[in-house]
């Protein structure tokens, strides 16, 4: 059952994040085996026998067998055991889950940025579905979902009671069909409907732009399997437009995470050596580190990553290494936490289980789990009111100023347009208008530290010139 046929270096580790099922990182443990080599193999450890306490199985029997026979519905043995299976997994962690030949098949689909439901990755919280993130450009992002939305009621029925899988089918259903989440906000006094109508969700990976033409914009809404080709190809395709970009801005806001492999592929993109992330577990061959290959497509920019609540997993493995090595400047919220690798192991031709096996850290050793990334500069994104300019009077308002002869209408304008640019964008996205402040800052700094001839000769300054953050971790 080899799903994916996609490269991978070293080969155990696939690690993606479900969307809709639930917020995971896991790695596909089936996948293991090289592609060419037929139906793959588990990992050896997975065919171990235990040997399990005789008297707790008769404490299980005997429960067993009371259910079966006492039960007001009758319910067949297959049933029973696949719910006693379901029990045991969701005891252990929110994302530990038994996958059912339905489950396992949207989650192959999840994985090529294309499936049917809403658009939101979720997990449950006390009970109820919280939401991680809304994803770009989907049914629950235009409806004004946002990340950390408790979601409450499917449709006027409670979610509470309900594992985190039957509320997304809950969720999901034929495009065109509408469906009403009654949602607790914070800072919203009461629980308030969105009615969501569903959609085929075709999640884009990289979006590029340039920004005031100088700066470079890369924005991450998923790591799916051409995610680092995408982001090589974007930055590539700016270069074309503006061979003398200053910076790049790489936006993980709002981002579940994906495919570990592809975090590890945009983090090498950037990175000359070095650790990326490692992971650690009980298993042997869940203890895996992956190094950065020389090279660095940027060629020494400097970049600045947002990050958010919403920003998990994958996503935080990317910040994590590009903080580690002072390769980036962070800012925005901390991240969401979410620091566990999940592996797939089947336990039939159509079915698996979905278990928490190892833990990952950054290169520096750092914990993500139940803590996140910290930026380096906090900026809370801020809503922005129109208010009412006051009248000033400038100098040259005054009568009988002097004239700025190196000045001109040509130069004016050219501010004052800049400025009102300026001005759209903090009111449009504030925490982008201060990474793009740090960036020009960062590039002015720069320019200080040449010569006067150095200044007159070029505009341009070399990457090796550029402040810390462009230095790999000693």
């Amino acid at each position: 059952m080899a799903w994916f046929t996609t490269k991978q270096t070293p080969a155990f580790f696939i690690v993606m994040v479900g969307l809709l099922m639930g917020l995971s990182v896991c790695s596909q443990s089936d996948v293991a085996q090289d592609d060419e080599a037929g139906e793959p193999t588990p990992p050896a450890q997975t065919e171990k026998v235990s040997v399990l306490p005789l008297e707790d199985l008769r404490v299980f029997t005997k429960a067993y067998d009371h259910i079966r026979n006492a039960y007001v519905e009758e319910i067949d043995d297959k049933t029973l055991l696949e719910y006693a299976i379901r029990g045991m997994l969701q005891q252990l962690d929110p994302h530990s889950a038994y996958l059912d030949e339905e489950s396992s098949k949207e989650l192959q689909e999840h994985t090529t940025g294309q499936f049917g439901g809403l658009g939101i990755e979720v997990g449950m919280d006390e009970g109820f579905v919280r939401v991680v993130s809304p994803i770009d450009d989907t049914p629950a992002a235009r409806a004004g979902v946002e990340a950390g939305d408790l979601i409450i009621k499917l449709d006027g029925i409670t979610v509470k009671g309900l594992t985190l899988n039957e509320a997304v089918k809950k969720m999901r259903g034929p495009k065109g069909s509408d469906i009403i989440l009654t949602i607790v906000r914070e800072g919203v006094d009461k629980p308030f409907d969105i009615k969501i109508t569903r959609d085929t969700i075709k999640v884009r990976s990289v979006n590029s732009k340039l920004i005031e033409d100088d700066f470079a914009y890369i924005r991450i809404a998923q790591f799916q399997l051409r995610t680092a080709d995408d982001v090589k190809n974007g930055l590539a395709k700016l270069q074309e437009k503006n061979a003398d970009i200053k910076g790049l801005v790489l936006d993980l806001r709002n981002n579940p995470g994906g495919l570990l492999q592809a975090a590890v592929e945009v983090s090498d993109l950037f990175l000359q050596s070095g650790k990326i992330v490692y992971t650690e577990g009980r298993i042997a061959n869940s203890n895996t580190e992956y190094t950065a290959s020389p090279g660095d497509i940027s060629q020494g920019l400097p970049i600045v990553v947002l990050i958010n609540g919403g920003s998990a997993s994958a996503s935080e493995i990317v910040a994590g290494a590009l903080q580690d090595h002072r390769r980036a400047l962070l800012i925005g919220t901390q991240s969401f936490g979410k620091g566990s690798v999940q592996t797939i192991i089947p336990v039939t031709e159509t079915k698996n289980v979905k278990i928490t096996t190892a833990l990952y850290f950054t290169p520096k050793g750092r914990s993500i789990q139940a803590q996140g990334i910290i930026p380096d500069i906090t900026v809370e994104r801020v809503r922005v009111t129109a208010v009412q300019k006051r009248n000033g009077v400038s100098e040259a308002d005054l009568s009988g100023h002097i004239k700025n002869a190196k000045g001109g209408k040509d130069i004016q304008s050219k501010d004052k347009k800049a400025e009102e640019s300026a001005q759209e964008l903090f009111n449009r996205d504030s925490q982008l208008y201060e990474a793009l402040n740090i960036l020009k800052g960062i590039h002015l700094l720069s320019q200080q530290t040449s010569t006067p001839e150095q200044e007159q000769t070029s505009d341009a300054v070399d990457g090796d010139n550029n402040v810390d953050i462009n230095k790999d971790a000693q």
